[in-house]
């Protein structure tokens, strides 16, 4: 079957902002995302019907089974999720996450510390940004809903340390994704003698929106800072709604399971644990395994660098589980219980496969049509250099918003950064690649069709929308004082200076939300 590419035409837009624009409005997420694969797959079959068939279908099987073989990624993505679906529910039947609520009630004090607790749970879990959002959602959901936390500000706080600690952590997948990229952009482009690994370093400081959404993330959790839609989620939760009821459950919600009155602590945190050393253990496994199949010396970096993260999750799942279901036998709890609640706990899961798998289908429709390329494209124009650092944080984020993925994002976008320096200034080769990353993290954070996204939102138990809405407003907050950021940094081709432009702008920007936080609802 002969498709088309629309790298060159802005109609490899309309699939993505089609899909976008009707899940935000309908609220629908998997109609909207079905009709913006459909319109998609229209184009690339210039309008035939049955080519449209033909190419459907073969996105649906490649989802599976892709390349004469298994489509390993996705299938052990899912085995996540159902496993973790599972370990949930064992935790919840078992009455260990009632345990922690209780303890929690006597131990952190208030709104805040619960807040900030869950957030530093969500630094510390840094090794990739679906296992931070769904194991820290599982352990910090029992403290929220305690203290009449919104889900929607829980997916908040999941998905702004998510991606933001990732990002600039070399010991993550993301990390090792870079620095893997970056490592062949320097040697195409002759820079053998630099260390890929203190480039990465270099450019930390330099990725002002990781930077500053989490501090906002943090003046949020700290001082109250409710504003737009997500003020009402938060008065909603006072009145004991933590989530819009008329939608149905949420994803990944149990509330229909018994909780048994002998669960501790230790239920909870020990699984979770157990989960946490086990999926390292195989991330560092399986990267060793790959170092030495290419004849590599190890390294922990090198590991990351070359880890099956997918299998990881999965086989660290079922350690995890394993761990569980020990636990809540040796508690002596019925067995029907036991089997009741890993049933549930995989059923809780569907929900979040079916908008993930409408995703990974819209993406590959996205990528067949090359939306990215036409994205990158915009940025090749006379733009004059001291823009640069600004144009491709923007470009970034619209890439990402329109494509759902930062990785791709990533892998499409900083070649292009890289050219523009080595043609024009060198020297501003690091804070343009900078801006790459940051842009490609706010647009996965506004998204709608971004996996990172839904699975915070599964972590969380909240609907997908409204985790999406809720999150915009400081999203395009924290992209506004980055932005004014690479404009200075581009002009003054100063770090420092860039860094005291955020940080003006930051404060200035935490004063308004202070006064719009502290005034009465209208």
């Amino acid at each position: 079957m002969t498709t088309l590419s629309y790298a060159d035409s802005a109609l490899s837009l309309l699939p993505p902002v089609v899909a976008i624009l009707l899940a935000i409005f309908t609220r629908r997420v998997l109609l909207s995302l079905g009709l913006g694969i459909l319109l998609g797959a229209i184009f690339i079959a210039d309008y035939s019907l049955s080519g449209t068939g033909q190419y459907l279908g073969q996105q649906v099987v490649g989802l599976f089974w892709d390349d004469g073989s298994l489509n390993s990624w996705n299938v052990y993505l899912l085995g996540f999720l159902i496993l973790l679906g599972m370990i949930t529910a064992l935790i919840t039947v078992s009455g260990a996450a009632k345990a922690f609520a209780d303890w929690a009630r006597q131990h952190i004090r208030s709104k805040r510390d619960a807040k900030l607790l869950t957030m530093f749970l969500g630094c510390v879990v840094f090794i990739d940004d679906y296992f931070n959002s769904l194991v820290v959602g599982s352990v910090a959901r029992p403290l929220t809903d305690r203290y009449y936390i919104s889900r929607s500000k829980l997916a908040y706080l999941l998905d702004s340390t998510a991606a933001p600690i990732c990002v600039i952590s070399p010991v993550s997948s993301w990390g090792a994704y870079i620095i893997a990229l970056i490592g062949g952009i320097l040697t195409a482009h002759g820079f053998t003698d630099t260390g890929h690994l203190s480039v990465f370093i270099q450019m930390i400081p330099m990725n002002f929106y990781a930077i500053f959404a989490l501090l906002l993330l943090l003046c949020v959790a700290f001082m109250g800072l409710d504003v737009g839609p997500m003020r009402q989620h938060e008065l909603n939760a006072q009145k004991g709604i933590l989530y819009d009821e008329s939608k149905g459950l949420p994803p990944g919600a149990n509330s229909d399971l018994p909780e048994a009155d002998t669960g501790k602590i230790l239920g909870l945190f020990l699984p979770i644990t157990v989960l946490v050393f086990a999926t390292i253990y195989f991330m560092i496994s399986s990267g060793a395994d790959a170092l030495a199949a290419d004849s590599l010396p190890f390294s922990v970096i090198g590991a990351f660098e070359k880890t099956d993260v997918a299998s990881s999750l999965f086989y660290g799942a079922i350690v995890g589980l394993l761990a569980t279901l020990v636990l809540v036998v040796s508690q002596g709890l019925d067995k029907k219980l036991i089997v009741k609640g890993v049933v549930a706990g995989a059923r809780s899961m569907l929900p979040a496969i079916y908008i993930l798998l409408f995703a990974w289908t819209i993406a590959g429709v996205i990528g067949q049509m090359e939306t990215g390329k036409y994205m990158a494209s915009l940025a090749t124009g006379n733009i004059p250099f001291a823009l640069l650092p600004a144009v491709l944080f923007v470009l970034a984020g619209l890439t990402a918003f329109s494509t759902g993925t930062s990785w791709g994002t990533f892998g499409i976008m900083l070649p292009i950064a890289a050219d523009m320096a080595m043609g024009t200034h060198t020297n501003m080769m690091l804070p343009m690649l900078a801006a790459v990353l940051a842009g490609a993290v706010f647009g996965d954070h506004c998204s709608p069709i971004s996996d990172t996204t839904i699975l915070s939102s599964t972590g969380a138990n909240c609907h997908h929308i409204d985790h999406v809405l809720t999150q915009l407003p400081y999203a395009v907050i924290v992209a506004v004082i980055s932005l004014g950021g690479y404009t200075v940094l581009g002009f003054t081709e100063s770090l420092a200076a860039g860094l005291a432009t955020c940080s003006v702008l930051f404060v200035i920007s935490i004063l308004i939300l202070r006064h719009k936080a502290n005034q009465p609802v209208s």
